[in-house]
C-alpha cells in the first residue's frame, strides 16, 4: 500500500538539509525518497496527489516517511496545501543565521553564473536572498494550519558544534531511536566551493532542472550524491577568506531584525547573540 508522509523538512536551505537528508536516508526506521526536493507542495502541485505518493512506493512498515525539500517554509501556499494533503505530519526547521544563510545561498548561485557579482547588489534585487530568511513569517504561516507541537525548531549552529546531538535531538523528535555516526559523517556534506568551469556548472544545473521537470528526481538525487561529480564539477574554497563586506551584514541585519526577533519572542528559540545580532 502507498503511503504519503508523516515527516517533512520545510526549510530553509543552506542550513543542513542535504546532510540531514543523508543521514536519515541510513536510518533503518526512516523512509525518506532518494531525491531531496521534490518540490511538490510549491512547484509541482499541479501532478496531483497520486503522483505525489508515487514518489513514497518504496516505504515499507518504517514509522516514519517522509521528505526533505527546503523551500516550502516559504512559499504562500504550501502550508494550507501541506494541511490539505497530509494528516498532521511532524515537521522540522533547521534556522541559520540569515547573514550566512545569504552568504552561502549567493555563493552557491554564483557558482553556476547566476546572479548579480555583488553581494550587496544581489541582496537588492533577488527576492530570494532576504525571503528565505524571513522565518518567523514562514512559521507564522504554518501555524495557521498546524499545532505548534507538531514543529521541532534546530539551530544550524548545533549540526556546526556537535552534529551527533543535531541527529539526536531530530530521532528523538521522530520517535525512532538514535542511530551513532560514522566518523566520516561527523561533517556537514557539500562545503562551500566555485565551480572549475561555470559554464559547466550551470549546465549541469539546467541538465538537473529539466530532468526533474520531466519526473527524474530520483536520477538527479542519485547525482547531486555523487562525490566524483561534485569533485569534477567543483573546488573546495576557504570561507573564511572569502566574507561579505560590513555592509552588507549591516543591510541584513537591519532587513531582517524583527524576523530574527519574533523567533526568540514567539518561538523561544535564542539566536541573537548567538548569531552576533544582539
Amino acid at each position: 500500500m502507498t503511503r504519503l508522509p508523516n515527516f517533512l523538512y520545510i526549510g530553509p536551505d543552506k542550513a543542513g538539509s542535504s546532510w540531514l537528508h543523508e543521514m536519515l536516508l541510513q536510518h533503518p526506521q526512516v523512509y525518506l525518497t532518494p531525491a531531496k526536493d521534490l518540490y511538490y507542495f510549491d512547484r509541482y502541485y499541479d501532478r496531483g496527489t497520486p503522483w505525489y505518493a508515487d514518489q513514497f512506493r518504496d516505504a515499507r512498515d518504517e514509522p516514519v516517511v517522509g521528505e526533505v525539500c527546503q523551500d516550502y517554509l516559504f512559499h504562500p501556499e504550501a502550508a494550507k496545501r501541506i494541511a490539505e494533503t497530509l494528516e498532521s505530519p511532524r515537521m522540522m526547521v533547521s534556522l541559520r543565521d540569515p547573514v550566512e544563510r545569504a552568504w552561502s545561498s549567493w555563493l552557491y548561485a554564483r557558482k553556476h553564473g547566476m546572479w548579480p557579482d555583488d553581494f550587496g547588489a544581489a541582496l537588492r534585487s533577488v527576492d530570494e536572498l532576504l525571503g528565505h530568511s524571513r522565518y518567523a513569517s514562514g512559521l507564522d504561516r504554518f501555524g495557521e494550519h498546524f499545532d505548534r507541537e507538531l514543529f521541532h525548531v534546530a539551530v544550524f549552529d548545533d549540526l556546526a558544534a556537535d552534529p551527533q546531538a543535531f541527529l539526536d535531538a531530530t530521532t528523538d523528535f521522530l520517535g525512532v531511536d538514535r542511530m551513532p555516526l560514522a566518523p566520516e559523517d561527523l561533517a556537514a556534506r557539500l562545503p562551500a566551493a566555485s565551480a572549475r568551469s561555470v559554464r559547466a556548472a550551470n549546465l549541469a544545473r539546467r541538465a538537473a532542472d529539466w530532468v526533474r521537470e520531466h519526473d527524474g528526481a530520483r536520477v538527479v538525487g542519485a547525482v547531486k550524491r555523487s562525490k566524483l561529480v561534485h569533485s569534477v564539477l567543483y573546488r573546495p574554497i576557504d570561507k573564511a577568506e572569502v566574507r561579505p563586506d560590513p555592509a552588507a551584514v549591516d543591510y541584513i541585519r537591519e532587513q531582517l531584525d524583527d524576523e530574527v526577533t519574533r523567533i526568540e519572542t514567539d518561538y523561544g528559540v535564542a539566536v541573537k547573540e548567538r548569531w552576533g545580532w544582539a
